[in-house]
């Protein structure tokens, strides 16, 4: 899951950006409206918006109007300390799926943020099954015969990326944009040792890991690649 925060207070970005990347988020962060109309433009998708109206260069409402009318759907959490009714009104108006005024809850942010992403999965299973491995997308809670998995925030979401595509293969590219925002260095090689950790932690459910040489893994069940 990929998160794109567009708020120009620094204490408060770096903030929201701690809190979304220890709860599992690969977590991008702009400080104006410029920079977020930029990355919301191109080919990276985002699962959720978090966005400040007051920015700088091109306020918030503006931001959302142009994503609206890229047709992007992408949830939109606003986070403002604009409490004026027609700001609401104005926002939800827009497109915003959400209007939380400053000072907030974090908490209570978090609870908002996962119900939009559940929502935004509405349709579609949040729950993936490979023989006894269980992994909740929701919840971001991996089970091997409903008995919770210890994993690091990285390992789960590389074992969501895997279990959202049991079957396909998911090249080392596709798990680094999973996993890192673009501020953040990251190399093929600490995905192999995600790897490494992972076959080791699910071998108990009768799944494995594959590398699928020059094209990147694959996860399924033991009995299913010893053919």
């Amino acid at each position: 899951m990929r998160i794109l925060i567009a708020e120009d207070d620094e204490v408060l970005s770096d903030g929201l950006c701690r809190s979304m990347r220890q709860s599992g988020y690969a977590v991008d962060c702009v400080k104006d409206g410029q920079a977020a109309n930029t990355i919301l433009s191109g080919e990276q998708p985002f699962d959720l918006v978090i966005l400040d109206l007051g920015l700088p260069k091109v306020e918030g409402f503006s931001v959302l109007k142009s994503l609206r009318e890229k047709n992007r759907q992408v949830p939109v959490i606003i986070l403002t300390a604009r409490d004026a009714e027609e700001d609401r009104v104005k926002g939800l108006d827009l497109g915003a799926d959400d209007y939380m005024i400053k000072p907030f809850s974090l908490p209570e942010l978090e609870a908002r943020v996962r119900a939009l992403i559940r929502r935004g999965q509405c349709g579609v299973n949040p729950t993936y099954v490979c023989g006894t491995l269980t992994f909740d997308s929701v919840g971001r809670r991996a089970t091997i015969n409903g008995e919770t998995l210890e994993l690091t925030t990285r390992e789960l979401s590389v074992l969501e990326a895997l279990m959202s595509r049991i079957g396909w293969v998911i090249s080392k590219e596709q798990l680094l944009e999973r996993l890192y925002s673009y501020s953040e260095e990251a190399s093929s090689n600490a995905i192999e040792v995600y790897i490494h950790r992972l076959r080791k932690k699910i071998e108990p459910a009768g799944v494995t890991i594959r590398t699928i040489r020059g094209l990147g893994y694959i996860i399924d069940k033991v009995s299913e690649t010893n053919g």
